[in-house]
């Protein structure tokens, strides 16, 4: 069965100009009115805004002069370098400072020392104090150089030689003063509210050795003896009451060609024997150890002239 077909003719290009031509034709000479739109923007900034904004960028060009003119400044003035700032030099075992420096708040180190051919001064108008801290942050040592007194709190202060012999200790228990000899020169000589303990105590040369004890008493005591020498001059012992010589074991041994007692009182009892020697003595001694002369005669007198032991 075949059904009837449709054709549909497309207009040619020659049909599509004449009608184009036709509509320009028709519509020549007309005006038409087209509304105005309301909402255009300018893009871009004008007027004061962009006076602003140049002023805004000459000021900032200006501050940015001014700063690298300061920082310029500064370098020149603080001598910065790559070694370090001025007389102070980065090293690779610290800091390096040279010339004389004036520190307004404390100053942490853990080493100052100073150059091989120079000493080392700290100066402060007040007091110089050094601390040594434990990990706490806790004080556990100070030394404090005051304009009236040099002050040291520590558990144990040392002063050591240059060979690292150690020449005077101090702590709460001792004093030790490690060479040889202690020397005393001062015009009052040394003033000790304790014991000494010491092996030798000797005086200058051509200078008198005393030991005195104004107020208390004075004892000497030695586990193998006390020997007194004078070996130039005279030991003289004064008392204001009793001068006592005593040996719990030994006896008491006077070595001398002139013994002397001047003030010995004179034993009294009977009149001078027959026989005896005119300005001749005995020396006499009573129970209680007192001392007494008695005339000397052929014999001893002491018993006929004890009386004064009475």
């Amino acid at each position: 069965m075949q059904g009837n077909a449709a054709t549909v003719c497309a207009p040619g290009a020659q049909e599509v100009q004449m009608v184009r031509e036709q509509y320009i034709t028709a519509t020549e000479g007309t005006h038409i009115e087209r509304p105005e739109d309301q909402n255009v923007y300018k893009i871009g900034i004008y007027g004061w805004r962009k006076r602003c904004l140049y002023l805004f960028v000459l000021l900032l060009l200006i501050i940015l002069v001014v700063n690298l003119a300061l920082t310029i400044w500064i370098v020149k003035v603080m001598w910065f370098s790559p070694i370090g700032m001025g007389h102070l030099h980065v090293t690779q075992d610290g800091l390096r400072l040279e010339g004389e420096s004036e520190f307004l708040f404390p100053l942490y180190a853990k080493e100052i020392h100073s150059r091989l051919d120079s000493s080392l001064l700290l100066q402060s108008t007040q007091n110089v104090t050094v601390n040594a801290r434990n990990e706490e942050g806790e004080v556990t040592g100070r030394l404090q150089v005051g304009p009236k007194m040099v002050e040291v709190q520590s558990q144990q202060f040392q002063i050591n030689s240059k060979q690292g012999k150690p020449l005077f200790t101090v702590d709460e228990k001792e004093v030790v003063v490690g060479p040889d000899r202690l020397r005393v020169t001062g015009p009052e000589g040394g003033l000790f509210e304790h014991s000494v303990e010491t092996p030798l105590v000797q005086a200058d040369p051509f200078k008198e050795l005393r030991l005195e004890s104004p107020t208390r008493s004075l004892s000497m005591d030695g586990p193998r003896g006390v020997h007194i020498r004078a070996q130039a001059g005279k030991m003289q012992a004064l008392s204001q009451m009793d001068v006592r010589f005593h040996s719990s074991d030994g006896m008491l041994v006077l070595d001398a060609d002139t013994l002397c007692l001047p003030r010995v009182a004179q034993g009294t009892g009977d009149p001078s024997p027959s026989g005896s020697s005119e300005g001749l003595y005995e020396v006499c001694a009573c129970p209680d150890g007192k001392l007494y002369l008695s005339v000397a005669g052929v014999d001893t007198t002491c018993q006929e002239n004890s009386l004064v032991c009475l």
